[in-house]
């Protein structure tokens, strides 16, 4: 309702509805502003801003670059809710780092996920960092990054292999791995850090909006189901609480411990909101290592998933030009 009340109120500030018009009762979009009125966002981030899997959608670019936006992720849900209001330019990208955002250029995968899948028009070109989009010009920024910096792919990967090797057993991935996370967490924060500094020097009036990351493990692991491909295949029990407790909340608690330290950006929680919608959930909004019958999805969030995050992106960014 905050998010409804809050564009209504833009919308009239803005004379954007012409006399007698009715406002549909459901958020279908409002009306386009003319040029001059549109406010520039730059969206950027990983794959769970691009969206990449099937299950968010189709990839709609000709050709190809291989970053793999798709047409239900929510940078492009928002643009077609908001009509206008927002001239978007999204660069996100699956398989982007921190780094990848900030100033390294990163050559996109596809779809190439050997031995899993072949991607046809695999390589592709390099892409420029993400930064190099937002200029002086830029209003509002929403960044969805961290996942890669942390290695989660990897994580899940290492964490498969131990627990099929355990036969469900133990927390043969926490007790390989865990040392470690500590090290990668505080390269995450200190690349967020720097990444953030960068964004407001390129658009020191722009409002930065930093995404976390949705619910994906849920608090009661039994409803994971040990060797479910649909879920976390065979990661044990004990694995996947220790991958919520140490690994995915505190990845959460270091982007907004960032935005807090920088003091030039807002936090966009999605961990509440998703919190009975994850990968184990029947009502999920992430989808588990595969979605049935035969595509790859790896842990992503789906059309879903993206809507919520829409919902919330969409009303932190309403309210930054309010």
């Amino acid at each position: 309702m905050a998010r409804f009340r809050n564009r209504l109120a833009l919308l009239g500030s803005a004379a954007a509805l012409t006399a007698g018009a009715v406002l549909p009762s459901q958020l279908v979009g409002a009306p386009h502003a003319s040029a001059a009125d549109e406010r520039q966002w730059v969206a950027l981030g990983d794959s769970y801003t691009a969206g990449v899997i099937r299950a968010a959608g189709h990839t709609f670019e000709i050709p190809r670059d291989g970053c793999e936006r798709t047409d239900r992720s929510y940078p492009q849900v928002i643009d077609r809710d908001l009509g206008g209001l927002f001239e978007l330019t999204n660069v996100s990208c699956g398989a982007a780092t921190i780094d990848n955002v900030t100033s390294t250029p990163q050559a996109p995968i596809g779809r190439h996920l050997p031995p899993f899948s072949e991607d046809p028009d695999y390589p592709f070109p390099a892409v420029p960092p993400q930064s190099v989009a937002v200029g002086p010009d830029t209003d509002v920024i929403t960044v969805g990054a961290g996942g890669n910096t942390l290695g989660f792919a990897d994580l899940l990967t290492k964490c498969q292999q131990l627990g099929g090797e355990s036969g469900d057993e133990g927390t043969p991935c926490k007790d390989a791995l865990a040392a470690g996370i500590p090290a990668r967490l505080k390269k995450v924060r200190q690349d967020y850090d720097q990444m953030l500094t960068v964004l407001h020097e390129r658009a020191s009036k722009a409002k930065i909006l930093a995404v976390g990351y949705p619910t994906i493990v849920p608090s009661d692991v039994s409803k994971c189901g040990y060797g479910d491909l649909t879920k976390f295949g065979t990661i044990t029990p004990g694995d996947l609480t220790w991958l919520r407790e140490d690994v995915l909340e505190p990845l959460n608690k270091a982007i907004g411990d960032s935005t807090g330290t920088q003091d030039v950006a807002d936090f966009v929680d999605l961990y509440a909101s998703s919190r009975n919608h994850s990968v184990c959930d029947d009502a999920k909004w992430v989808e588990g290592i595969v979605t049935l019958p035969d595509q790859l999805s790896f842990v992503h969030p789906n059309a879903l998933g993206h809507r919520n995050a829409a919902d919330h992106v969409e009303e932190a960014m309403l309210n930054a030009i309010s």
